[in-house]
């Protein structure tokens, strides 16, 4: 039987066949996207490529994508909603009063994820695609603001929990108020959710800052020189240290490497 709408006035109507044909050229057109991508080792592709690869004409792509801009738009917002997905399932095996080691679970998934998906990782986080023009407040700033939330969700309930101590590094001088109050924090910033103080939002940042630039450089093959076991052990003690200035407390529990 159909679901009831939250109105009741209408059965929701199942997707018609073309319909679900439809949905599934799309996913087909991402998905040899993206084995491009992995396969040259590159953000960028031709849609003469993907049609050739699909046995399709070029022209025909533009019957499901308005252009290249389009497809790369959707596979940016399915690369955040993805990396978000992931943070956010392992921060919530860890319970929520236990936010240092929610936040070690962040950010083991964060390096996870970069180190499974160099190319989605890239396309979201590294350097932009030539030629392609992110729409203006568009979804994928939208799908960002999304993945992003994840982690300062850490500190929200860190300090509405009385345990988010003031970091060690303060914004004293004031740039950072300022300039988030430039910026209307947090509606023209990347991350929502319930506003936190100045000097929180600057050692969140730092968390940030410091989980992405290792996980970049491991991604990206920098750090093979270094036994993985070694990798791991340099990984874990940057997050205690970047988490501990921040103000998070002490782990209770160790998260899943």
């Amino acid at each position: 039987m159909g679901q009831i709408t939250e109105t009741g006035d209408q059965p929701e109507r199942p997707p018609s066949r073309r319909e679900r044909a439809r949905a599934a050229t799309i996913e087909e057109i991402k998905q040899t996207a993206m084995g491009l991508m992995r396969e040259q080792g590159t953000t960028d592709f031709r849609f003469s490529d993907i049609a050739r690869l699909m046995g399709m004409t070029a022209p025909a792509l533009y019957r499901y994508f308005a252009d290249r801009d389009e497809l790369l738009t959707a596979l940016i917002v399915d690369a955040y909603d993805d990396l978000g997905q992931a943070v956010a399932e392992a921060r919530d095996q860890v319970p929520v009063d236990d936010p240092g080691a929610r936040f070690a679970a962040v950010a083991q998934s964060y390096r996870r994820w970069a180190r499974d998906e160099p190319q989605r990782f890239a396309l979201i986080l590294g350097l932009p695609v030539p030629g392609y023009h992110a729409p203006e407040e568009g979804p994928t700033t939208e799908a960002a603001r999304r993945a992003m939330a994840q982690l300062k969700a850490l500190f929200y309930e860190a300090a509405q929990a009385g345990v988010l101590r003031r970091p060690m590094l303060p914004d004293d001088d004031g740039t950072v108020a300022r300039l988030l109050a430039e910026h209307h924090e947090p509606k023209e910033l990347p991350i929502d959710g319930p506003p936190v103080p100045p000097e929180t939002f600057q050692a969140m940042l730092h968390c940030w800052a410091s989980m992405h630039g290792f996980a970049s450089l491991e991604a990206y093959g920098h750090l093979d020189w270094l036994p993985g076991e070694l990798r791991d052990a340099v990984f874990e003690s940057s997050i205690r240290l970047v988490a501990k200035v921040a103000g998070l407390p002490e782990p209770s529990s160790r998260p899943a490497g």
